[in-house]
């Protein structure tokens, strides 16, 4: 292969990469990776997941939350809690009862964890999926929430960000909640969130140190650098063989 076809390759795998390699997300009790052009943003004491996407920003959300624990944060009780349906009322003022699908302990990255799935325990017509544990003082909860219609669509992702959830529980000031607060009450998602709405406004602008920094135009500049280093490439290639 000529050599400056090689360099064509070499370009076009390094900008691809960097297009559809998945972020890793941290703060100071948790990381995961998250999927490409997705960003978290510090909300109170919770932190919001969301892809910078804004036609997809209605289809999922992360929300991670913690708290020192008390004496209600344990396994067995995360997990009676998850068990059970939850009712509440939407922001249209409809009275909705969560379907649980799911309860369970599971290890992940040598931390055991309660896992659940309900549809609509937070919003109306999405599946929760909740990620609860304890790490030294503090609970955890992790919650992931996917539009029912678009279920299959985030599977493979949200699988990886539970694949690489892992806990911990940095030294120093946390952001956390007091240790006489509800773990699952911290972490509810904004009452300004519903099937037509998520965060009107808002620019999301990322929680993580080594986020990668992405903007709905990046498609358009991989395009246009792709069709640059093919026209370099082509040119090139003509060169040579017209001197040969």
């Amino acid at each position: 292969m000529p050599r400056c076809m090689k360099t064509l390759f070499l370009l076009f795998f390094l900008i691809l990469s960097q297009s559809a390699f998945a972020a890793r997300f941290a703060n100071q009790f948790a990381e995961f990776e998250l999927p490409p052009q997705w960003q978290c943003i510090l909300e109170g004491a919770e932190w919001v997941c969301q892809s910078t996407n804004e036609s997809k920003k209605k289809e999922a959300i992360i929300v991670l939350a913690a708290k020192l624990k008390g004496d209600q944060d344990s396994l067995d009780q995360y997990l009676t809690y998850l068990k059970a349906a939850k009712t509440y009322t939407s922001v249209q003022g409809k009275s909705v009862k969560s379907e649980p699908k799911y309860a369970k302990t599971v290890n992940l990255n040598g931390q055991p964890w309660v896992d659940a799935l309900h549809l609509e325990s937070e919003i109306p017509g999405f599946y929760t999926r909740y990620l609860a544990t304890v790490k030294q003082d503090i609970g955890i909860l992790v919650t992931y929430s996917i539009h029912k219609d678009k279920y299959q669509q985030y599977l493979d992702d949200f699988e990886n960000m539970v694949r690489t959830l892992k806990a911990f529980r940095k030294a120093g000031g946390i952001n956390v909640a007091p240790a006489a607060g509800n773990l699952f009450q911290n972490a509810q998602i904004p009452a300004n969130l519903s099937t037509d709405t998520i965060f009107p406004g808002l620019q999301v602008q990322g929680g993580s140190d080594n986020k990668a920094k992405k903007a709905e135009k990046d498609d358009t500049m991989l395009y246009l650098l792709l069709a640059g280093a093919a026209a370099v490439g082509f040119f090139i290639w003509k060169k040579r063989k017209g001197s040969s």
